[in-house]
């Protein structure tokens, strides 16, 4: 378990990396030899002007030509340091736009594999079946709109009207007048006699049966 944890993360080394290694490397000698240098020169301006004071002039001649020499190494020496840097960029910057280029050809050909996959012909199929989709859910719109009449629609909307506000419907009104009576018509008298009579054969016939 120690071993899985503790691993360190190898990279890739690259041969524009070893070579930007070894163009620092290059760079931090020579600016080491350019302070020493530096040193070198500000004790022998020292020396010289001692050397006047003490009247030799001839050695403080030779002194300061040797510097001169001293001071042209040292220009020569900031112009290479100033090479040597530009070309630490020139290379890490070339790196940055190789792997911008590297971006740019994987989502190349991640949008190849997905035009191969989506045709414009495949576009082209679906946005007109999504046209005919919506025109036939107008046609049926329309239809439905158009199936009733305007005293229908009316009465749709003012029974809405009723049941949102919370009332019923209003039904048609009774109406309060009292119905006329319907005549009696006078039955004719009958005699008792004959009542009578109708009565004794009706029971006579019964008795038959």
């Amino acid at each position: 378990m120690g071993n899985v944890f503790g691993r360190k993360r190898r990279t890739r080394v690259t041969e524009q990396d070893k070579a930007v290694l070894q163009l620092k490397q290059q760079r931090d000698k020579l600016k080491q030899y350019q302070k020493k240098i530096t040193l070198q020169l500000e004790k022998e301006r020292l020396l010289a002007r001692q050397l006047l004071k003490d009247g030799k002039k001839e050695k403080a001649l030779l002194l300061l030509k040797k510097k001169r020499y001293q001071d042209q190494l040292l220009e020569k020496t900031e112009n290479q340091i100033g090479n040597l840097e530009r070309m630490v960029q020139d290379i890490e910057f070339a790196q940055i736009e190789m792997k911008v280029i590297e971006g740019l050809k994987i989502g190349n050909d991640c949008l190849k594999k997905m035009h191969e996959v989506m045709s414009i012909e495949e576009v082209e199929r679906i946005m007109d079946e999504t046209q005919d989709a919506i025109e036939y859910q107008r046609q049926i719109d329309d239809m439905l709109a158009g199936s009733l009449t305007q005293e229908d629609e009316d009465a749709v909307l003012a029974e809405l009207d009723a049941i949102t506000q919370g009332e019923d419907v209003s039904l048609p009104e009774v109406p309060k007048e009292e119905l006329p009576e319907v005549p009696k018509e006078e039955l004719p008298e009958v005699p008792a006699e004959e009542l009578e009579r109708k009565r004794v054969k009706t029971k006579s016939e019964m008795l038959v049966t």
